[in-house]
């Protein structure tokens, strides 16, 4: 540890809603006195110091935190972890939140994390490995349709088809053959889809409250796949019987294998799960950093002092901390701009979205992800997800009805989002 618990300097990496509810987390623990991001957002700016450094320059973040004397640097997005920011930290000197570049390849390629999973037995669908040189109708002919096409690099979420139509998956899979050079076919996996974030470093890990996105654009999960469109936690599908299955079976060996590496994992690992009508879990996807949005679902709904976690977690010592967890429901509604998946419109302005709800135990604000705060006080809209409306709640039901309540507050031309978030636990 580089500095006195009692003020440490935190420098966050990102710039979406995933670092504003992590920026608001460490704000309100004890041992946090200054927070800063790079780039950041409206919110890391209405919380903490903004700095206009490249996510992916890992010199310029490096000297960043050099400079402000950083005590831990908490790492938001999958590229800089995969371009070694994690290793390039410790190497001089400051502890990181966020696993190496090696460990950071679960996410940076979705094929070793397939032969990883593979080699410990962890339940997963099976996988073909697609180049210029594979018959693609006797590949499709393999799985029953629909069929799940991956390419194999950093797309945000988008890299990923999964459909019915055979000419569509022909026509993606010989696209992503040109660009890439292969691509993988998976089988599809029916089920029910939940997160499990869990941190982890050599000492032992701690699941975090699970979690459900929505990651396609229309109503009733219709629509292309997006970054997400909403979430909340717990979710109900993960009960009791299914959260050990998955750790018995999901997080347990890959905590071992991590744990055994020659440069440990120390970060948290998301481990997207598919759940089947016989409460089996199936490992979908991992990845190696926060999930966006569910970062902003489950931050709320831990009790710990978030900064002491996740530097315990940083420095390898996460096993001495006893976890508190709030038994509230948290829901956020992320509201799209104009166009989005495809395009987004931006430089819009935004109003109403500062208002806040304050009702006895229900609280209602906003997390910032594509959104500039202007000199003048004014939002304008920066990206495809531009902000959610959060609400943390007694139950589900009231998270919900404080959530759409402030998202009915704001005012931003051509945006979208979705009414139906929570429909599956409800």
């Amino acid at each position: 540890m580089r500095a006195n618990m009692a003020g440490m300097t935190v420098l966050i990496v990102g710039g979406g809603g995933r670092e504003h509810a992590l920026a608001i987390g460490l704000v309100e623990s004890e041992s946090v006195g200054d927070v800063h991001a790079c780039p950041g957002n409206a919110g890391t700016a209405l919380v903490g110091i903004n700095h206009d450094v490249s996510v992916t320059d890992v010199v310029a973040v490096g000297e960043l935190a050099s400079e402000i004397s950083a005590d831990l640097v908490v790492i938001g997005p999958e590229a800089p972890l995969v371009a070694g920011l994690s290793d390039h930290l410790r190497d001089i000197g400051i502890p990181s939140f966020g696993p190496h570049s090696q460990g950071a390849a679960l996410e940076g390629s979705k094929l070793h994390a397939k032969r990883v999973m593979q080699n410990l037995g962890i339940p997963t669908g099976g996988v073909l490995v697609l180049d210029a040189e594979s018959d693609i109708k006797k590949a499709l002919a393999t799985f029953e349709s629909p069929w799940v096409i991956k390419r194999d690099v950093l797309a945000a979420g988008k890299g990923v088809v999964v459909t019915s139509d055979d000419v569509e998956a022909s026509e993606f899979i010989s696209n992503s053959i040109k660009t890439d050079g292969f691509v993988l076919l998976e089988e599809f996996l029916s089920g029910e889809e939940a997160s499990m974030l869990v941190l982890m470093d050599e000492s032992g890990y701690l699941c975090l409250p699970a979690s459900q996105d929505h990651k396609r654009v229309g109503e009733g999960d219709t629509g292309p796949n997006t970054g997400g469109m909403g979430a909340y936690a717990p979710a109900p599908v993960v009960t009791p019987a299914v959260r050990q299955r998955a750790i018995d079976e999901i997080v347990e060996p890959m905590h071992h294998y991590l744990r055994n590496q020659q440069i440990p994992y120390r970060g948290v690992l998301y481990v997207g799960l598919m759940i089947d009508e016989n409460g089996a879990p199936n490992v979908v996807e991992y990845n190696v950093r926060f999930g966006d949005p569910e970062t902003q679902v489950t931050i709320p709904l831990i009790e710990n002092d978030l900064g002491e976690l996740l530097l315990a977690t940083a420095e390898g010592n996460l096993s001495g901390i006893s976890p508190k967890f709030s038994n509230k429901s948290a829901v956020t509604v992320v509201l799209a701009s104009e166009g989005y998946p495809t395009s987004s419109e931006t430089g819009r302005e935004i109003k109403g979205a500062k208002s806040r709800i304050e009702e006895g135990d229900i609280v209602g604000f906003v997390h910032y992800a594509g959104a500039e705060l202007l000199d003048d006080g004014s939002l304008l809209s920066t990206g495809g997800r531009v902000l959610a409306a959060t609400a943390i709640a007694p139950n589900l039901h009231l998270a919900l009805e404080c959530s759409y309540a402030l998202m009915n507050e704001i005012e931003l031309e051509g945006s979208h989002y979705r009414s139906d978030i929570g429909h599956r636990a409800l």
